[in-house]
C-alpha cells in the first residue's frame, strides 16, 4: 500500500548542476494547467453536445522566499535578465524539499528557468523580524522526480 502520510517541509533548496545555490523557507506555484477548449457537436436530432478537451499547456511561475543574507547569487542571476542576457540566464535545475533533519523528501526538476521578478527585502525596522526577499522563476516545464517528464514534442 502506498504511503499516504503528508510530508512536512522545513526548507527548500534551489540547485543547478547538482550545486545548491539558495536555501528558501517558502516555495509556491509548482504546477501546470491546460486551457479548456470547448467545441459543440451536433446530434442526429439537432441537439448539441459540448465536449471539453485540453488546449494549450501552461507552466506556473515558481515563487521562492527566504530571509535576506549576504548571498548575491539570485541578484546576479536576475541582473543577466535586466541586461538582456536571457540566453545566459536560462537554466535547468531543480527544487528540493528537505525535512527538519536535512533529509531530502521531494524534488522537482525544471527546464529553462529564468528570474522574472526579484523583490527584497520586506521588513519593518520597528520589530525584530527578518527581512524577506522573494524571487519568481518563469519556467518552460518541470516534473516531480519519480514521475515521468511530460512529452515536450
Amino acid at each position: 500500500m502506498p504511503d499516504t502520510n503528508p510530508i512536512v517541509s522545513a526548507w527548500f533548496g534551489l540547485e543547478f548542476g547538482g550545486n545548491l545555490v539558495g536555501a528558501f523557507r517558502e516555495c509556491t506555484g509548482i504546477g501546470s494547467e491546460s486551457e479548456v477548449v470547448e467545441y459543440r457537436e451536433g446530434g442526429a436530432r439537432g441537439e448539441f453536445v459540448v465536449h471539453k478537451v485540453p488546449g494549450r499547456l501552461k507552466w506556473s511561475n515558481v515563487t521562492l522566499k527566504r530571509g535576506i543574507s549576504d548571498a548575491l547569487e539570485m541578484w546576479k542571476w536576475r541582473k543577466l535578465v535586466e541586461d538582456g542576457e536571457i540566453d545566459q540566464a536560462r537554466k535547468n535545475g531543480s527544487i528540493a524539499m528537505f525535512n527538519e533533519e536535512g533529509t531530502e523528501i521531494a524534488r522537482w526538476h525544471f527546464i529553462n528557468a529564468w528570474p522574472s521578478k526579484l523583490i527584497g527585502p520586506t521588513a519593518s525596522a520597528k520589530n525584530n523580524e527578518v527581512g524577506i526577499e522573494e524571487i519568481e522563476l518563469t519556467v518552460e516545464g518541470y516534473y516531480r522526480e519519480g514521475a515521468p517528464p511530460a512529452n515536450r514534442a
